[in-house]
């Protein structure tokens, strides 16, 4: 199959490596060409602008920044609407505002195009080990079409409903990952200051009640002083600041995830260290 890929950064890279293994043809448009380098190296074809991936693609895949990125690519002069063929498809894994899924795919809808929202979980390991978590939005039967190439990059994936659904999923997700992100570093500096071996608890941590994905993810790069991005902290906060804009909406108020927020607030708006992943936040505490 055809597929453009739009947002060749650190997972969407992997995923396109994926796509690749299992033999589609691949064509790639990033802001920043030179990110792109190593893909168009192993054989992914390079496009000049979103529109022109969009051309020569039967699906195409965006993975962005921000929800202002997101229509840009989508809605722009060289944008994937201006070059996307009758009846293809457009995916957009980008996290972001159920509002922005629901227009993409109402204009999609106007214009006889398939357009779902299909956010991710899994970081970095999960993009290049091809285990996601695919979490869908949009038209039913386009997802179920769809659903041979989500299986070719994720685990699990689920249909959750019309256009904004997948959006609304991963934000219960960012919610939860937000606990988990202050509580393995609270975790962590209390195990420090007790003067335990930091490893033994990790270790002992795993096998009980305490066990979570992040904990077993970042705690070892913290043990290392590895604050590489798996996902930028200023990608996480921009999903925490949506989530509770959206549950805002909702009559909810949302404490921990508050919290949360303004702690991640500290690490990049005060801190400066967004370009750092998630597990930087230990950074704001020492």
């Amino acid at each position: 199959m055809k597929i453009g890929f739009i947002g060749t950064g650190v997972m969407g890279a992997a995923i396109i490596k994926n796509f690749m293994a299992a033999g589609h043809t691949l064509t790639v448009f990033n802001r920043t060409k030179s990110k792109a380098d190593k893909l168009i190296a192993a054989g992914a074809t390079w496009a000049p602008s979103p529109r022109a991936v969009a051309a020569q693609s039967d699906v195409v895949f965006t993975m962005v920044g921000f929800p202002q990125d997101v229509e840009q690519v989508y809605f722009g002069k060289d944008g994937i609407f201006a070059g996307l063929n009758k009846n293809a498809t457009a995916i957009d894994m980008t996290t972001s505002r159920p509002s922005l899924a629901a227009k993409l795919a109402a204009y999609g809808s106007n214009h006889n195009f398939n357009i779902l929202d299909a956010p991710v979980s899994g970081g970095d390991i999960g993009a290049k080990n091809a285990t996601l978590t695919i979490m869908v939005g949009g038209d039913e039967e386009t997802y179920h079409t769809m659903l041979p190439l989500f299986k070719e990059i994720g685990k699990k994936t689920n249909y959750f409903g019309p256009a904004g659904s997948g959006q609304h999923a991963k934000m219960a997700n960012q919610i939860m990952i937000a606990g988990t992100m202050t509580g393995l570093t609270e975790m962590l500096l209390y195990t420090r200051k007790a003067g335990l071996n930091e490893q033994k608890i990790l270790e002992t941590l795993s096998s009980g009640g305490a066990d979570n994905w992040s904990m077993d993810n970042y705690v070892p790069r913290i043990l290392k002083n590895d604050y590489t991005p798996g996902f930028f902290a200023r990608h996480f906060l921009k999903d925490l600041r949506i989530a509770l804009e959206e549950a805002d909406q909702m009559g909810l108020g949302l404490r921990a995830t508050t919290e949360a927020k303004r702690l991640y607030e500290i690490m990049v708006d005060v801190k400066g260290l967004g370009d750092q992943g998630t597990q930087g936040l230990i950074n704001i505490y020492i």
